[in-house]
């Protein structure tokens, strides 16, 4: 009777448990939903906001043609170009300034005034230094990736417990030593949530810089969908958008999974 009535319960506790698991997708599948309806009743007109069904159709037929995939491997060619420049250069100036406090006199309120300049005053003159090409994008991307780099990594070197350096220098380590195998690798979970935070500064600068005389590209594709007053086009882009944030994010998350099984959580699934 017991292995009866534990057999009936199993099943139950499963479905229950991949209800759960979805129950995070039903306000946004109850929005769309209630979004189509708004729409194919008449509340909303097209030229707003386009219904999901026509952008799903509109996204099916970009991406059957082949120019959804075109604009898409430019954009992405941009972005990692930028976000490689980027990050490097960050990285570098936040151990610079993070190892040492003359290093920190250096670079440290350099880089705050930077942060704080908005993109689009940027522009003019990065047209004006770099020309209509493509390195004044691939450089808007690379400012915009840089500094949440340098901000976290910077943060996690000077929030290294000194308890731990204290103690690594009373075991004899040299100075190299203590970099490599205390202070960075106490760095690392900052550095990463830094990472997560460049890869969306990187996709936000690209579609300022892809409005700079762009032939390609998903912003390309979004600002000449304005133009015409396409809202499905330009829904298409934003969920491209979305789309490969998510992606780099979950990217991200795997490899602080990977290269933080050392790190405790109180977060246990």
């Amino acid at each position: 009777m017991a292995l009866a009535t534990l057999s009936l319960t199993q099943p139950a506790g499963g479905f229950t448990a991949r209800i759960e698991r979805f129950r995070r997708f039903i306000p946004p599948l109850v929005i769309v939903l209630l979004w189509q309806a708004g729409s194919s009743a008449g509340l909303i007109p097209p030229r707003s906001i386009a219904s999901p069904a026509t952008i799903i159709v509109t996204f099916w037929t970009l991406l059957a043609s082949g120019e959804l995939l075109q604009h898409l491997l430019v954009s992405l060619g941009r972005v990692s170009a930028g976000l490689a420049i980027g990050v490097t250069t960050g990285a570098a100036l936040a151990l610079v300034a993070g190892l040492s406090k003359r290093g920190e006199d250096l670079v440290d309120a350099i880089m705050q005034m930077l942060r704080t300049m908005p993109f689009l005053a940027l522009v003019p003159l990065f047209i004006l230094w770099f020309g209509i090409g493509e390195t004044p994008k691939i450089a808007l991307v690379a400012l915009g990736s840089a500094f949440p780099i340098y901000l976290t990594l910077f943060a996690g070197i000077r929030g290294v417990d000194a308890k731990l350096v204290e103690a690594a220098s009373v075991f004899g380590l040299s100075q190299r030593e203590l970099i490599r195998q205390v202070i960075l690798p106490g760095a690392l979970p900052s550095a990463l949530v830094g990472l997560r935070y460049s890869l969306g500064s990187a996709w936000l600068s690209l579609v300022i810089g892809e409005q700079i005389n762009a032939s390609s590209g998903i912003g390309y594709l979004v600002m000449t969908a304005r133009d015409f007053l396409r809202t499905d086009i330009i829904f298409v882009g934003l969920i491209v958008y979305a789309l490969l944030g998510l992606g780099a994010d979950q990217l991200v998350r795997a490899i602080e999974r990977s290269v933080l099984r050392w790190r405790p959580s109180f977060v246990k699934a």
